[in-house]
């Protein structure tokens, strides 16, 4: 069974003491979403007489699985039922690690004496696929926590807010308030929910004005390139100057930055001329390895775009490349970040369907 992390808590409340599944595996890499999913599990699992726990960190080649199985077979000193926690940092438990998760999973089908808890990074198609990953989904609850993307972030704070008691004013002047708060948090939820706490800590229940959020909420935004990339092909000019801003502040290499914005412009190019050859899109975004939240975006803006543009493009970022590692243009601000900000407004404004930045 899988589960979104906000469906996890009806899920549990559900199970009560009686319902639990034997098996919980949590994989993603929001912090805050994992670590509440856990507390609320484990304070189920207590309620539910899981007294004696157990923990068990996977690190490097030599960890013994065999003690694992062991201390999942052993009867609790005290007659308790047991709640085993599983730690794979790395998300890869190697060969032996594989197989003794499926045996695990085989020991323990039916057995409602052991509650286990498995905690996973992100994990990539073909780990989800693995044997040992499907024996876990497969025996209980699987649970996904990925970042709150920037457009659903305003939504997820006004649920927070509301289980605090507190909500946005109604119409245009809510949406600019969660839109400035979504501004301000993006890419750093831990930091978003306190700022959430916060507010709950300064102001009653009731309506929030957008002052008040204004003067509280401070910028504890965090951004990488990855997400840069997604402003910049949505053709978010404002958004990709605040992460540009952003990057330049946390310390990113002026040159990681152009290689993100160079692959996107080469790729586009690429893409455009197979497609100038007769090839469907489809075809063409397969062949060039574009999928996931990318291929949507190639798909949006690759059919508006002329071949000409893109060729400009590539000779801007063959030009930024060389300001990054220190040798100037004369039609070129020298500044490395300067040239970083121009060749991201020229693909932005070309993503928007807008004329290209001189």
């Amino acid at each position: 069974m899988q589960l979104r992390p906000e469906q996890l808590l009806g899920h549990l409340q559900k199970a009560g003491a009686g319902g639990l599944k034997p098996t919980y595996t949590f994989h993603g890499d929001e912090a805050l979403l994992v670590q509440e999913g856990l507390d609320a599990l484990r304070q189920t699992a207590r309620e539910a007489g899981y007294t004696e726990r157990q923990v068990h960190t996977v690190s490097g080649a030599y960890f013994d699985w065999s003690g694992l199985l062991g201390a999942g077979n052993a009867m609790s000193l005290f007659g308790d039922k047991q709640l085993i926690e599983i730690r794979i940092p790395s998300g890869k438990p190697g060969k032996e690690g594989s197989q003794a998760l499926q045996a695990y999973c085989e020991q323990h089908t039916g057995d409602d004496s052991v509650l286990t808890i498995v905690t996973l990074p992100r994990l990539d198609k073909t780990q989800t696929s693995s044997a040992w990953f499907t024996a876990l989904d497969g025996m209980g609850v699987t649970v996904r926590c990925d970042p709150i993307e920037r457009n659903a972030l305003p939504l997820w704070i006004a649920q927070r807010l509301s289980a605090q008691g507190q909500q946005v004013e109604p119409g245009e002047a809510g949406q600019r308030a969660l839109g400035f708060f979504a501004d301000k948090v993006e890419g750093n939820l831990l930091a978003a929910h306190q700022e959430i706490v916060k507010l709950g800590l300064l102001y009653p229940a009731g309506t929030l004005s957008i002052d008040q959020i204004e003067q509280a909420v401070v910028d504890v935004s965090r951004f990488n390139v990855f997400k840069l990339s997604e402003a910049v092909l949505s053709g978010q000019v404002q958004r990709t100057l605040r992460m540009l801003d952003g990057l330049q502040a946390e310390g990113e290499a002026p040159v990681l930055v152009h290689w993100a914005l160079a692959e996107d412009i080469l790729a586009l190019h690429r893409c455009r001329q197979a497609m100038e050859g007769g090839k469907p899109l489809p075809m063409v975004l397969r062949e060039n390895r574009v999928w996931g939240v990318r291929e949507r975006l190639f798909e949006r803006v690759l059919p508006r775009m002329k071949a000409a543009q893109l060729i400009r493009l590539v000779v801007s970022a063959s030009t930024v490349d060389g300001i990054v590692k220190g040798l100037g243009h004369p039609l070129w601000p020298s500044d490395a970040w300067e040239a970083l900000r121009k060749l991201a407004l020229q693909l932005t404004q070309l993503a928007a369907g807008e004329k290209q930045a001189a």
